[in-house]
Formats: structure tokens, C-alpha cells, sequence
């Protein structure tokens, strides 16, 4: 059974999902950017567009993004040709915390990721790296929030896949949209 949707909607979100058979074919530049420029186009509380990307696309920036990954993602994320940190400034230009950093950082990511599935391209969004190493090793202040690792690149063969990660290699099923939308009372009720 695969994805049932109640409403007609854009067809990339329609066929976006977060593969991990990367393929090793190189990223073409202009897409590369592209996707980055929806990125910045995403709204943000004061339109203080608080995220910030920091992209590895040449193997020796690869190699140093890779080493940060937990074990059970390098599995699979190495043979992405772009990896990308989301990080994101919880501080307003006025020195006040801004509560909705990461809210507007993930606003940015989901832009990111279906001009990425327009081009033709694969993302995976992934929170399996070690955040600390991160911080320090690129000495990132405590002012930006460090919230995602992205694998970005074109569709690979699932069958070289390990087998376990093989049978998860499918787009995921949704709950019913009723199972999203509540009412006013929902919490007082219960």
C-alpha cells in the first residue's frame, strides 16, 4: 500500500521522501544553488531569516563533514555528493532571544527540499552526527543552534544498500489528516 492523498497538493510534495540510495554522480552546480536560493526565499519571524548552511561539496570538505555522522548513517550518506549542516541564530538582531529560530530554519529546509525534489535531486535530513565535535571542530558559536545534517544529491541503486536499510528504502506512510488537525477543546478534554 502506498501514499493515499485526501487533496489534490503539488505533485513534489507529492513524490518527496527521504531515500538513502544515493548515487556518486556529481551535483550540478546551478541545481546545487538553486535549491539554496528556495532556501533563503523561506518566511521568518521578522523576516530575521535566521538559518545558515554550511555546505561541503568538494571531497576534502566531504571527508570532514562525514566524520561528524553517527556510524548508522555513514552507511548510507557517504555517497552523497553535498552534505549540508542547518544551523540557526536563536538571537535577534536586537540581542533578544528569538524562540523560533529552529521553526524558521526548518521552514527553510522544507523549501531546500522540494526545490531539490523539482530539479531531480534527493535529500535526506538527518540528526544522527555528534553536535558537539561539530561545534568545536568548526568553532560555532553558542549563538546559532546546530540542528541538522543534510545528504543532498541524485537517486542511487537501492540494491547496493545493506539489507536492512534495503527494506526501508520507500517512501513512509502518513497518518490520516485527521490525526493532525484538532480542535479547540482537544487538550481539555483529555
Amino acid at each position: 500500500m502506498g501514499r493515499e492523498f485526501q487533496y489534490d497538493i503539488m505533485e513534489e510534495i507529492k513524490k518527496r521522501w527521504s531515500p538513502r540510495a544515493f548515487s556518486e554522480e556529481k551535483v550540478n552546480k546551478d541545481d546545487l544553488y538553486a535549491i539554496f536560493e528556495a532556501a533563503r526565499f523561506a518566511p521568518s519571524c521578522f523576516n530575521e531569516q535566521p538559518w545558515k548552511y554550511i555546505i561541503a561539496e568538494d571531497e576534502k570538505d566531504l571527508s570532514v563533514m562525514r566524520k561528524f555522522m553517527f556510524d548508522g548513517n555513514r552507511i548510507w550518506a557517504d555517497k552523497a555528493q553535498v552534505l549540508a549542516l542547518v544551523i540557526s541564530n536563536n538571537t535577534f538582531w536586537n540581542g533578544k532571544k528569538n524562540r523560533w529560530n529552529q521553526f524558521d530554519a526548518g521552514t527553510s529546509w522544507g523549501y531546500l527540499s522540494l526545490e531539490a525534489q523539482r530539479r531531480g535531486l534527493i535529500t535526506h535530513a538527518m540528526g544522527g552526527f555528534d553536535r558537539k565535535k561539530v561545534r568545536k571542530e568548526l568553532n560555532i558559536s553558542d549563538k546559532y543552534d546546530i540542528i541538522a545534517m543534510i545528504a543532498i544529491g541524485k537517486m542511487g541503486n537501492k540494491e547496493n544498500l545493506p539489507k536492512d536499510i534495503k527494506e526501508r528504502e520507500k517512501p513512509g506512510l502518513r497518518a490520516p489528516l485527521n490525526k493532525s488537525l484538532i480542535n479547540l477543546n482537544y487538550f481539555k478534554d483529555k
